[in-house]
């Protein structure tokens, strides 16, 4: 019994095999035993493979016996085959030819073959224009005007009649630089004179813009006011790791950051300010109907959420521009603070002593004030001396640095002492009545390089205080700003 599988007929079975090759007819062993030799007979060997077998060497025969076969065919050495060789063009073929390969591409033909003009091409007499030409110049100054007009195709006496014209609105000076000027030229009758001008539109002001215009009359001006919202931006915000940052973050232009911290620097230290406190920021603002926006000076700098709480808002006196406060108070001005509440009562300089009866020099002045009033440290400095000393009483003497220093005699109290470091306006003491004194006041000295000088001689810092109907205007526009809500204006301002 036979079973079949990938190689052929194979016998089952040891016993049943050789039973089957008995009866296997002799055609059919024949078959078995010639189709796999066909089956794996290579006629071309790799030569590169059994070097020296039986295999390579009838590879060798084969390939000798395809080399002689081939040389037998060829039609021989002596014999050459010859072919059509097409004749060089010339003339009008070869101009065609040229025309229809790649050079004409490079010198900027749209294809590669040009046809040549024909009888039925005319010569143009004259070149075409256009009939209106649309352009946009820019401004470089106001003054400039009429040249830049010029530049642009604009004839000499129609430039002239356009700054005629622009000036009844406004100087040309005001235009401002980098300004956009639309213009629209019309067609000319001669190309020997320049294109006349049919139309010019500009803004010419953030509230105005302005049109020249031909009409049957010649040129005409119309001026377009432009509606402008004049509304206040106000601005909150945690002040946070940073104060410029933070307000730069929450939308405060640059400008007015920068305007804000000055301004609050003049009332408190920025460096040492909360970063839980609240910075309140109010710019004017001018917003176009067209949709364009101008922000305007700071009008507003206020502080809260903390310890310190300030509400700065500018006012114009006597044609000066001043910063107060809520309460209606202007900064302080001057090298040195008043060292006490109220009038200079005796000057410095020679007199007669009121206690002693004879004359000898008055190293200091004298500021008559209540008794207990209280006694500030006129500049930055440390406590040199602070107790008794001789006709001066109670005493206190500073030392502010770069060779000044004060005095503070006749004192009723003491609160400083000797090393301590005071800043400018802090209470040392009280005004009193002791030592050499006919009466509760306080006598001031300072020096200069260890010389007792005139306190006097150096500015005492003094505070602009409105009153009247000053402070109730003032006080009726801080309402009004305080009232404007946050991230826009609710309300016109009116300055």
């Amino acid at each position: 019994m036979f079973l079949r599988n990938d190689h052929e007929l194979n016998p089952g079975g040891g016993g049943t095999a050789a039973l089957a090759r008995a009866h296997v007819p002799a055609s059919v062993s024949t078959a078995l035993i010639v189709r796999p030799r066909i089956g794996t007979f290579d006629l071309a060997p790799d030569l590169g493979a059994q070097i020296g077998s039986l295999t390579w060497f009838r590879g060798v025969a084969t390939c000798i016996g395809l080399c002689t076969l081939t040389w037998l065919l060829a039609p021989g050495l002596e014999n050459p085959i010859y072919g059509s060789v097409p004749a060089p063009l010339k003339g009008a073929d070869w101009e065609a030819a040229q025309a229809q390969a790649i050079k004409p591409l490079g010198q900027g033909a749209t294809t590669g073959y040009r046809v040549a003009a024909t009888r039925l091409v005319a010569p143009l007499t004259d070149t075409p224009e256009r009939p209106i030409l649309e352009s946009t110049a820019k401004l470089a100054s106001g003054d400039a005007l009429l040249g830049v007009l010029q530049r642009s195709g604009v004839g000499k006496a129609d430039a002239a009649r356009v700054g005629s014209l622009v000036t009844e609105a406004l100087a040309l000076g005001e235009i401002q630089p980098g300004t956009l000027l639309d213009l629209t030229l019309g067609r000319r009758a001669d190309k020997t004179q320049p294109r006349p001008l049919e139309k010019l539109a500009f803004r010419a002001k953030f509230d105005l813009k302005l049109e020249v215009a031909r009409g049957g009359s010649g040129l005409s001006l119309k001026q377009i006011p432009i509606a402008i919202d004049h509304t206040p931006l106000r601005i909150q915000g945690a002040i946070g790791g940073s104060l410029y940052r933070s307000a730069r973050a929450a939308g405060a232009p640059a400008k007015a950051v920068e305007a804000y911290i000055k301004t609050l620097a003049s009332r408190v230290p920025v460096s040492g300010l909360d970063s839980g406190c609240k910075f309140d920021i109010i710019v004017g603002q001018a917003r176009a109907e067209t949709g364009e926006v101008q922000l305007g000076n700071l009008m507003y700098a206020g502080l809260s959420g903390c310890s310190r709480k300030v509400q700065l808002l500018p006012w114009q006196t006597g044609g000066k521009t001043e910063w107060f406060d809520g309460l209606g108070r202007g900064n302080s001005s001057g090298m040195m603070a008043m060292p006490a509440p109220g009038r200079f009562s005796s000057s410095f300089g020679m007199r007669r002593h009121p206690i002693l009866g004879y004359v000898r020099m008055h190293r200091g002045v004298d500021i008559a004030a209540p008794w207990g009033s209280p006694v500030f440290a006129a500049s930055d400095g440390t406590v040199q001396v602070a107790g008794r000393s001789s006709g001066y009483g109670n005493f206190i003497k500073v030392n502010h640095g770069n060779g000044f220093g004060t005095g503070y005699g006749h004192l009723s109290r003491i609160l400083v002492h000797s090393g301590e470091h005071v800043r400018k306006g802090q209470q040392i003491g009280a005004v009193g009545n002791t030592g050499l004194s006919t009466g509760p006041h306080l006598h001031y000295e300072m020096y200069k390089n260890g010389v007792a000088v005139n306190p006097r001689s150096v500015s005492f810092n003094s505070m602009r205080q409105l009153s009247g109907d000053d402070l109730g205007a003032f006080r009726a526009k801080l309402s009004h700003l305080l009232a404007v809500p946050i991230g826009r204006g609710a309300q016109k301002d009116e300055d």
